[in-house]
């Protein structure tokens, strides 16, 4: 595959600020640039060959969700266009264009902000097993993907395996205080429910989604990702069908792919075969398209 189709390193030569499995980002004194990637990671490690336009969706979908949730919570992003970017970044336009982020810089708060509009992944696991998550009491004889009478906030922290580990209301509390802890869920839950009737309306469920945030000058902020297909579970309408697993439109593709040929789960990942590449890129590409309501070849 032509490596001018898929960015997989950045090395530029400013301050590193991470380097997490997707994004690159950098540190600008009072702002960070924010690079996606074409990584896909699944099971904790970074594949060898990424997805091809996989950063540049990535991004734009954030993009586009951090405008339409502007009325409900500020965030991070200062702007994604490169020419309003800093003088200095200029030069790296190729690799900055449609795939970057300006924003502010902000105290994140270590809390994974999930919330469950159906029973799936780890929320059907915990189910199965208490009947609640993150001791939410749930209704007797739910069945796989079934919708939850009402959205719930399941927050989650890192563990020290790199998992997101399911904890408690009251858990989340003690970290890090009772008021912030209600004005993460207030403001989670009212995110997912505007995006939820915006997505199905275009033949998309949102099933669960993770929030991250954190606070400038005490002030509550959204900060990472948003609604992207990577912190989201995203299932088609017409598709859908209660009482076991859903297709999505997401790395789905390469997690079933990998289960089959009974990889352990060990680094180093396999390489992915072209036709995998080539599906997983287009359900990236169609979700884009079905959300946003933009031509496909906008972004290439």
């Amino acid at each position: 595959m032509n490596p001018v189709d898929v960015l997989l390193e950045t090395n530029l030569p400013l301050r590193l600020f991470s380097r997490g499995k997707v994004r690159d980002i950098y540190d600008l004194d009072d702002k960070l640039l924010i690079i996606t990637t074409d990584r896909i990671s699944a099971f904790d490690c970074v594949l060898p060959n990424g997805i091809p336009n996989k950063g540049k969706i990535l991004n734009l979908i954030s993009n586009y969700w951090f405008d339409f949730t502007e009325d409900i919570i500020k965030n991070h992003m200062i702007s994604t266009d490169i020419k309003k970017f800093p003088e200095e970044l200029q030069r790296y336009s190729k690799i900055l264009e449609g795939r970057s982020m300006l924003v502010k810089k902000a105290k994140r708060i270590d809390i994974e902000c999930v919330v469950r509009g159906y029973l799936a992944g780890s929320g059907w696991r915990e189910y199965k097993k208490n009947g609640s998550i993150c001791g939410i009491k749930l209704p007797n004889g739910l069945v796989e993907s079934e919708k939850l009478p009402e959205p719930i906030f399941t927050p989650a922290i890192k563990a020290f395996s790199g998992h997101d580990e399911n904890i408690s209301e009251k858990r989340v509390s003690d970290l890090i205080g009772n008021e912030l802890t209600c004005r993460l869920k207030e403001k989670s839950l009212q995110i997912y429910k505007k995006a939820y009737k915006h997505a199905e309306k275009r033949g998309i469920i949102i099933a669960d989604t993770k929030f991250e945030f954190g606070l400038i000058d005490e002030k509550l902020i959204l900060i990472d990702e948003l609604l992207t297909p990577d912190s989201s579970r995203f299932w088609s309408v017409d598709d859908y069908k209660k009482g076991g697993s859903q297709e999505s439109f997401d790395k789905q593709f390469v997690r079933d792919y990998l289960e089959n040929i009974g990889w352990d789960k060990k680094p180093p990942a396999p390489e992915l075969p072209i036709d995998v590449v080539r599906k997983t890129s287009e359900k990236y590409l169609e979700l884009y398209k079905r959300i946003t309501g933009k031509n496909i070849c906008s972004i290439q």
